[in-house]
This record gives C-alpha cells, structure tokens and sequence, in this order.
C-alpha cells in the first residue's frame, strides 16, 4: 500500500468565518491537533502530503493568495508537500489531484479536513469512485452547527455513512 494524506481545505476561512458574522467550527482546536498528528506520521514514513486549496474567483476573500486562502499556520505546508487548487466540492473535479496521485503510484488515501458535509464527503466518495482505497479520520474533519442538526450530529452521520466508501478510523489508528 502506498498511501497519501490528503488535507482538505484547512484554510484561515473556516477558522475565522465566526469574526465575519458566522458560525465557530465544531472542536477546531482538536481539529488542528488530528491533523497535526496525521501530518507528522506522514511525513515520518515519507508519504505524500497533500492540501487541498478551496479557490474563490479572483477579487474574492479567498481568491489564490488571499489571507483567508492560506493554510492555517499551525499545520503550514512544508517544501516537499504538494498543493492542489480545486474550485468545487470534488477535490479531483478539474483538479491535478488524480494526475499527482498517479504519478506516485498512490492506491491509498488518508483524508481529514473541512467541511464535513459538503467537500470532506464529496472528496471520499469521489476518491473510491477513482480507484483507490479511502481511509478517513473520523476524528479529524469538521463543519459547524446547521439550522437543522448540531455539528456534532453531522459528523456522526457522515461517518456512518461514509463507511460505505472508506475504512473509518480514529487519527490515533490511522498508519502509513
């Protein structure tokens, strides 16, 4: 197995979208410390780890190289790592991702980040509709409160069902 952490949209956004009027991200603190973790096993067994970059139209907050754009400074992106600009809930629609994955012989993909509902459950449907295997950090993804279900709530149910296209497991359990 040749496996690959795939970061989904952990950028200054979702953190901050509380200052603009919105909601606060569901255990964000424990959030960034999953991913942190995830982070240091990967790049301990030299796999591949990838941020998925979440892309506004130019002159939008979070258009390319905006500060609500970045990746959070806790879990900053070093040298070796591979940045991925998408612009839908699909991280591999018009996207290189498949094309990065395939070029390093990836069959595996560890998966963590925001938003629970929406490009956290699109990208591991999407990843085992392209052939690999998905392993998702059931404790590592996130989203906020909805008018109809807490956080929380979300999270739960999204991991039940998303045990139909990947392996669940805790952050502590995930290997590379």
């Amino acid at each position: 197995m040749k496996k690959a952490l795939v970061i989904i949209d952990m950028q200054v956004m979702p953190f901050v979208w509380k200052k603009y009027g919105g909601k606060t991200l569901y255990q964000e603190e424990k959030l960034i410390a999953n991913t942190m973790l995830l982070i240091e096993k990967a790049r301990k067994s030299h796999s591949l780890v990838i941020y998925i970059m979440f892309t506004e139209a130019e002159g939008s907050l979070r258009s390319e190289n905006q500060p609500l754009w970045q990746i959070i400074d806790q879990i900053a992106p070093a040298a070796q790592d591979h940045l991925i600009i998408k612009h839908h809930a699909d991280s591999f629609l018009e996207s290189e991702l498949n094309i990065l994955l395939r070029k390093h012989a990836i069959d595996t993909l560890v998966m963590c980040g925001v938003q629970t509902e929406y490009c956290v459950d699109t990208t591991v449907k999407s990843g085992f509709s392209h052939g690999y295997k998905v392993e998702l950090a059931c404790d590592c993804h996130s989203t906020y409160d909805s008018e109809v279900l807490t956080a929380e709530q979300i999270i739960r149910h999204h991991n039940s069902i998303l045990a139909q296209f990947a392996t669940i497991l805790h952050t502590n359990e995930v290997l590379f």
